[in-house]
């Protein structure tokens, strides 16, 4: 029974995302309708203004949510596996944070020189940014072993890192600042099929390594003492835990900016959803919810209060806050 629920909801929730695909193409502030787009797609027309539009704003952008949600969902799915706490993720941590801050000083920087950081150059400034951020959480782990203090303390690092971009910001020439802000807001717009084909590279590279160590996950959440026995690596498996989980998160970061709450909301909805644990599952269950939301997510920020686009994270703020809140309840009952 476990495995055909497991079964019904993987093609519910990939019946679900290509919807969500061919709405996130329709809509927008011109109209084109279906029959001309399915034209566009194929090839079969000779409207080049609809080609434009579909070919290098739509469908990059809808394809850059399915990714980059995804990612972000996966991130914040080793994350909590690593720390072994379900309220952790690359937002609360300052992994975003720390990310965005070094994004936005490689951006003032060449901005300022005349220059533009590549895409490429972004995902390694923002995965460096990453690291940096992710070394003072584990610096303070070692000391605090209280979780929720841990906690606190990376969300502190994520106010200072975000303090600093603020400020950079600020000081930044004007064509540095109309680059930024809407970035450092979390924006999926401007988005190329050149950064769809990078973050699918980098993506990719960091989903294959997640099903790949599905294993040894598997008996790391069972305990590290069951996890040495069945011939986990656990030093090994952390390093890669976080190197993996840095980088989905910094890809997402220079991309699309800082976008919160997916990481941690998304995983505990899978889970209940599916009704297991199991890394085989989760993984790629939290990699279609987290595409799923992102898409629907930046759905709403364009279209409700059209033609004024909002940021993604304000969306997913307001959406997966409450779910979040209700997943700390749940645990403080099950705690007592």
């Amino acid at each position: 029974m476990s495995k055909k629920r497991t079964g019904i909801v993987f093609v519910l929730l990939t019946m679900l995302l290509l919807c969500m695909i061919c709405i996130s193409i329709l809509l927008g502030s011109v109209r084109i309708g279906l029959g001309e787009t399915v034209s566009v797609l194929t090839g079969h027309t000779d409207d080049a203004t609809h080609a434009n539009i579909i070919w290098n704003i739509r469908l990059p952008r809808a394809l850059a949510a399915v990714i980059l949600g995804g990612a972000l969902a996966l991130s914040g799915y080793l994350l909590q596996t690593f720390f072994a706490n379900p309220i952790v993720g690359p937002f609360v941590l300052g992994i975003s944070s720390g990310a965005k801050l070094t994004v936005a000083l490689c951006m003032i920087f060449l901005l300022s020189a005349g220059k533009i950081i590549s895409a490429t150059g972004m995902v390694f400034a923002a995965f460096l940014g990453a690291m940096i951020a992710m070394g003072f959480v584990l610096l303070i782990s070692v000391k605090v072993k209280n979780m929720s203090l841990l906690v606190v303390c990376g969300i502190m690092i994520g106010y200072i890192c975000s303090a600093v971009t603020d400020l950079l910001v600020t000081f930044a020439d004007d064509s540095s600042i109309v680059n930024l802000h809407n970035w450092s807001m979390g924006s999926l717009s401007g988005i190329s099929m050149h950064d769809v084909l990078i973050m699918t590279v980098v993506i990719f590279f960091c989903f294959a390594g997640s099903v790949l160590l599905s294993k040894p996950i598997g008996a790391y959440r069972l305990g590290e003492a069951y996890a040495k026995n069945m011939g986990v690596n656990i030093r090994m498996l952390r390093i890669l835990l976080i190197l993996l989980s840095s980088l989905s998160a910094a890809c997402v970061t220079a991309f699309a900016g800082p976008i919160s709450f997916v990481g941690i909301a998304t995983p505990h909805l899978i889970k209940n959803i599916m009704k297991t644990t199991k890394p085989q599952v989760m993984i790629p269950g939290v990699f279609l919810g987290g595409a799923l939301i992102t898409l629907l997510c930046d759905g709403i920020a364009r279209t409700v209060f059209a033609p004024t686009e909002v940021s993604i994270s304000s969306v997913t703020a307001v959406l997966l806050v409450p779910v979040v809140i209700v997943m700390m309840v749940r645990r403080k009952k099950e705690v007592h």
